[in-house]
């Protein structure tokens, strides 16, 4: 059976428990008075997941036309053009991690002096040097330096080859008749025209490193297993290494004489041609940029490896808008070859799986000419025409160098190269030793961007009680009426920057029904209503029969957990009761109004990629969950059975990772459950040394952008606050140990003591797995929504 007709399954399943109870059983039945019949086309979590997606891409064409009048607008602005750009330019340094200080050690330069000079080949007109210096803190820059002979470098380039090239064979080092010898053409051509070039080595898509021995190792490729958790941590791949590019740019501009500064430039291929564009964007000290086969629209960008995920890129600026940050400097745009990517490759016996999907393909050349146009249009309102050139034919790409483009690249770093000779090559190095010692270098630069990560990671705690300040020390003072006015502009942050704000939904609710369920003790309908153009909520209404006309029940919204359905809350029997103990049903029984959702988090991939293509707009799944939700809370506020005041929420893994990211924003929600989820959050997704983390899994989606440095689980809580909060805890439960869940449920626990709610914060500890206990979790329901005792609690 596939997962597809899951839904339907276990509402025949359900049907049968029914009928076995005495029940009627219903298929499909009369919707509820007052609403429409529902008639989907498909399953619910088909559809929900198809229409999101077609938002989504709906979404990213608009935006592109939004982005790009936008920026016509503001370099039409002669006054104000330069701070429009100034701020592009600090929130793509943002957007890329390009955040953290670099080392400034100037007794370390490209050419390898002073020190011990490690020659790695050399002719009578260049030398070729290893180089090694500090980015980051830790994190070291290495490659190789081409340096002409004689006479001091005319200028000094900074080349990148693409990812899966060496510096050696980007160089021409090593022999190669195929693409790499290629591409050499280019650092050859700009040594012989007297440039120093600095051609550093960067992060590849193999994935013999991508793991860790205490642990596993898996199938990520090295970029996206450096990705996720610094994705978590406001960092990026991209990011560290724009940090290299410019840590050379440092050494470059510290070595110049005073008052002579050299010129400096960028070029590169495939993925250092995009590092190249970017880098020269981020900071104005680069002369040119040359950018061979990278340049294009990203809004496709969600079907490519995930290390090129970044969060508001459409929002903030595609290439065009990129190369608007980068003019009037030199701009060359190449249509050249790059390596393409077919995606990750299997995982290797002892490996795990879970690499994220994605490939590159060229860039295709309607794609290529529109944004390049886009490019020429910016670059004519800043009367830079002359500093754009366009080369190559993106019809049928040739290797990285054309003539053309070289000239102007070269004249940009103030060099008159009137042709395009090939510096002459060195006698080729060892092939087997120079891959055994890129090999190594490889293991270095990816065990040097971890380990700065997992700093972050320990210091992120530090970082967010800085920012949560105000919070802290209201709660510790105990001020309640301090704590309210602080905790409101964090709840606007953290909407905005880690979860994205959609526009609040304004379509009718369109609610549409059919009866599905008749049990004993309750009635249930399959329930849909709108949310957005294309987006609907959805999910199983339970009514307990018996109501008196006029009395107004209590509700609970039951929530699922990954690839789940409503149905998994309600059944009595398989594997979904092992887990849920068909908690929604359960409910009823005790006299609530349940409400069981569908949400989105369904259909592997399918529903995965909506991640990819929420991110670079801002958003998130949870950017749909929420008005879902609040749409769910409009309808459940008409049904004459329920009382608006007195509606919990309760939620299960995924549906526990909801319980933590809908009612801080949703007020209507008395009340929140967490459970077999609530943990030290920021950690299990980013540690890189446990096997808890999500660093080894398939949930490729679950990273959210800079969440270390925002909110963890505790500052979450505290948005639920003052309304009562609860953690349901298995001690097998495998999310995470009980000392994480513990660590974490001290920081929420506290800020309801000091502030006077004592009562309304708990934690069920209990003796079993990732599950629904149902003991103290109904007691504390019953607690808060029936107060009175006036539920017949299942008598």
């Amino acid at each position: 059976m596939t997962g597809r007709r899951r839904l339907h399954a276990a509402a025949g399943l359900a049907l049968l428990i029914g009928i076995a109870r005495g029940g009627s059983g219903v298929a499909h039945g009369d919707p509820l008075p007052g609403t429409a019949t529902l008639d989907l086309p498909g399953s619910l979590d088909e559809v929900m997941v198809a229409g999101i997606d077609r938002f989504l891409l709906d979404r990213t064409a608009a935006e592109k036309g939004a982005r790009r009048a936008t920026w016509e607008r503001a370099l039409a602005d002669a006054a104000g053009r330069d701070a429009f750009r100034a701020d592009a330019r600090t929130r793509l340094r943002a957007i890329l991690g390009v955040v953290d200080e670099r080392v400034h050690d100037a007794g370390v330069f490209l050419h390898g002096a002073p020190g011990p000079r490690v020659e790695l080949a050399a002719t009578g007109e260049w030398t070729a040097l290893a180089v090694s210096f500090p980015a980051l803190e830790g994190v070291q820059a290495e490659g190789i330096a081409l340096v002409p002979g004689g006479t001091p470098p005319r200028a000094w380039v900074v080349a990148v080859p693409d990812c899966d090239l060496t510096p050696e064979a980007f160089a021409g080092l090593v022999a190669d008749d195929g693409p790499a010898g290629a591409a050499s053409r280019l650092p050859r051509v700009l040594v012989a025209a007297g440039c120093g070039v600095f051609i550093p080595a960067i992060l590849d898509r193999t994935a013999e490193f991508s793991g860790n021995q205490r642990v596993r190792f898996t199938n990520q490729p090295h970029r996206e297993y450096a990705y996720r958790p610094a994705f978590e941590l406001g960092r990026h791949p991209l990011g560290y290494e724009i940090q290299k590019i410019l840590a050379a740019v440092d050494r470059i501009e510290a070595a110049a004489a005073p008052g002579k500064p050299a010129a400096v430039g960028v070029c590169g291929v495939g993925e250092g041609g995009r590092l190249a564009l970017l880098a020269a964007a981020c900071d104005e000290r680069i002369d040119a940029a040359l950018v061979c086969g990278a340049f294009g629209p990203r809004e496709t960008t969600w079907q490519e490896p995930i290390d090129r995920n970044v969060w508001r890129l459409l929002t903030t600026a595609s290439d065009a808008e990129v190369a608007a940050l980068v003019l009037p400097r030199a701009l060359v745009i190449e249509a050249a070859v790059a390596d393409a990517f077919a995606g990750p490759v299997p995982p290797a016996p002892g490996r795990g799986g879970g690499a994220a999907p994605g490939t590159i393909a060229p860039v295709p050349a309607g794609d290529f000419a529109d944004e390049a146009g886009q490019a020429r249009a910016y670059a004519a309102r800043l009367g830079a025409e002359r500093r754009l050139t366009v080369v190559g034919d993106p019809a049928a790409p040739g290797p990285a160098g054309d003539p053309a483009g070289l000239r102007a690249f070269l004249a940009g770093v103030g060099i008159d190269a009137a042709g395009s000779a090939l510096a002459t090559p060195a006698a080729p190095l060892d092939a087997g030793a120079v891959a055994a010692a890129a090999r190594q270098r490889q293991r270095r630069q990816l065990d040097e961007i971890s380990r700065h990560t997992q700093r972050l990671l320990e210091w992120s705690a530090a970082a967010r009680a800085r920012d949560w300040q105000e919070v802290i020390a209201a709660a510790q003072r105990k001020d309640r009426a301090a704590a309210e006015a602080a905790l409101g502009p964090q709840r606007e942050r953290i909407r905005a920057e880690l979860i994205g704000r959609l526009p609040d939904p304004s379509m009718p609710l369109g609610v549409r029904s059919r009866q599905v369920l008749d049990d004993p003790a309750f009635t249930g309908w399959e329930v849909t209503v709108d949310v957005f153009p294309d987006v609907i909520a959805g999910g199983i209404l339970l009514v307990p029969k018996g109501i008196p006309a006029g009395e107004r029940r209590p509700a609970v919204v039951c929530q699922h957990g990954l690839e789940g359905v409503p149905m998994d809350t309600i059944t009595g029997a398989g594997n979904a009761h092992v887990v849920y103990k068909g908690f929604a049903a359960a409910l009823a029984r005790r006299g609530y109004v349940t409400f069981a959702p569908q949400n989105p988090y369904r259909g592997g991939d399918q529903f995965r990629t909506l991640q990819r293509k929420a991110n670079p707009l801002g958003l998130s799944l949870f950017s749909f969950i929420i008005p879902q939700h609040g749409r769910i809370l409009d309808f459940l506020g008409t049904l004459p059975e329920v009382d608006p005041a007195r509606i919990g929420f309760y939620g299960l893994s995924y549906g526990g990772k909801t319980a933590m990211r809908v009612p801080p924003f949703e007020p209507r929600y008395r009340l929140s459950i967490c459970s077999a989820d609530y943990d030290e959050w920021v950690r299990k997704i980013a540690v890189d040394h446990a096997p808890y983390s999500y660093v080894f899994t398939g949930e490729y989606e679950i990273f959210e952008w800079n969440m270390g440095h925002l909110a963890n689980y505790a500052e979450l809580s505290w948005l639920i606050w003052p309304r009562p909060f609860m953690v349901e805890r298995g001690h097998d439960d495998g999310v995470a140990p009980d000392e994480w869940v513990a660590w974490e449920y001290a920081k929420t626990r506290r800020h309801w003591v000091k502030l006077g709610n004592a009562d309304d914060c708990a934690i069920e500890w209990f003796d079993g797995p990732h599950a629904i206990n149902g003991a103290g979790t109904y007691e504390f329901l019953d607690r808060h929504l029936d107060p009175d005792g006036r539920l017949p609690r299942g008598k």
